[in-house]
């Protein structure tokens, strides 16, 4: 699920709201949080098919880690090994399994994706110019978030955000194709102490680099 992120990515606030609105959560988090990291189970869920009426999923775990500006890293652990970095300039893609690594602008994967909620956005006004923003009905005891990219061309289709007691706590993304795709974080750390070479990323020896 890799691409919801990037073609797929760590909202968070500092305190507890006294009520429940995820875009005052979203407007503290980009006004307060510079850094953060978390661990992070990932469920994606296929639309069902017409032959059995089955949705089908996979689960993957990992962690997460992010720097502003437009500085992150997803590794997956289980239950395949795969990491994606954004170093500022590249987005990297480095598949374990098929010692493969891909490659490509980082200015052109991010622009209306859930990692530019993440850790692109400065402030509202930012992310209003790629995302149409809004708050949602509170559930599961969480403040909700919708975002809902203006280009309505790309894969990206809709992007839930949960915040409980003013922390990151999901993100449900939906796609094109009918795919949905929920994280959820846990042992937040927040304005965590990473610095720019944290993002550094180098192939492995022998891997094939790839760049669409």
């Amino acid at each position: 699920m890799i691409k919801q992120f990037i073609t797929t990515c760590a909202l968070a606030c500092c305190a507890a709201m006294a009520h429940a609105d995820g875009l005052q959560d979203l407007e503290k988090f980009l006004r307060e949080v510079n850094s953060g990291k978390a661990n992070f189970t990932q469920v994606v869920t296929s639309p069902r098919r017409a032959s059995d009426n089955v949705a089908r999923s996979k689960t993957s775990s990992g962690t997460f880690e992010f720097l502003r500006p437009d500085r992150f890293r997803f590794v997956y652990a289980k239950p395949f090994e795969q990491t994606i970095v954004a170093d500022g300039q590249t987005l990297w893609l480095h598949d374990v399994d098929l010692n493969q690594v891909t490659s490509r602008a980082q200015k052109d994967a991010l622009g209306s994706t859930p990692a530019a909620l993440i850790a692109a956005g400065a402030d509202l006004k930012g992310l209003s110019d790629a995302f149409e923003l809004k708050s949602a009905a509170a559930r599961d005891g969480l403040a909700w978030l919708e975002a809902r990219p203006k280009d309505r061309n790309g894969q990206l289709q809709m992007v839930r955000v949960g915040f409980r007691q003013g922390q990151l706590a999901v993100l449900d993304i939906e796609d094109s194709l009918g795919q949905r795709s929920v994280l959820t974080f846990n042992n937040w750390q927040a304005n965590a102490p990473l610095k720019l070479g944290d993002f550094k990323f180098q192939p492995p020896p022998g891997a094939a680099v790839v760049k669409p």
